[in-house]
């Protein structure tokens, strides 16, 4: 049954995961695409980007989302996706939650001590290569398109790809804003409002 699945599986993402939200989202697309096949790649890109323009942790969105898209992709009625987003969403950070409720104060007591600190110089490194894969999974024909299929989507991606890339780098403008304009290009792109 896909709501044992579902548990267990986000259950399994909470628990090993380092690193906040983007660090999430390589370990989330491993196991809902990848293992479980609940879902298309192209789908789960379509997750990340909802997920980053909803309020909210960005982990816990995606996997609201792929918890409610993996259920009605199963067949069942939309009802039952709304249980499985707030099962995936509940799945996710219940050990997460448990475990930091026991091991916080011992971490705050013995912060300094040697041990602890190289435990947690590890996790640094791990955390950099949990977003550094998630960076590199969205990076693919499901985001950008494919030259043969559409050259306007390739190039319009590739171009707001570089453009946002050095404008949040460069001139540290905000992602938010970034965004919207983002959002406006490709409601006039794909809107119709500019011919393609």
């Amino acid at each position: 049954m896909i709501f044992w699945k579902l548990f267990y599986t986000f259950c399994k993402i909470g628990i090993f995961n380092f690193g906040g939200g983007y660090a999430m989202i390589a370990l989330i697309q491993n196991e809902v695409v990848e293992k479980q096949g609940w879902m298309t790649s192209s789908e789960f890109t379509d997750i990340v980007a909802t997920s980053q323009i909803t309020p909210g942790p960005i982990g816990i969105n995606v996997a609201t989302y792929a918890g409610y898209t993996s259920v009605v992709n199963a067949g069942y009625d939309p009802f039952w996706g709304v249980v499985g987003a707030f099962l995936a969403s509940f799945s996710v950070i219940l050990l997460p939650f448990i475990l930091m409720l026991l091991i916080s104060s011992f971490i705050l007591k013995h912060k300094e001590h040697f041990v602890v600190k190289s435990i947690m110089s590890v996790l640094k490194l791990t955390v950099i290569g949990l977003i550094a894969a998630s960076a590199i999974l969205l990076i693919g024909p499901s985001t950008f398109g494919s030259y043969a299929d559409s050259p306007l989507q390739f190039f319009l991606s590739i171009g707001l790809f570089v453009a946002a890339f050095f404008a949040s780098l460069k001139w540290k403008i905000s992602p938010i804003l970034l965004i919207v304009l983002a959002g406006m290009i490709g409601l006039l792109v794909y809107g119709g409002i500019v011919s393609s």
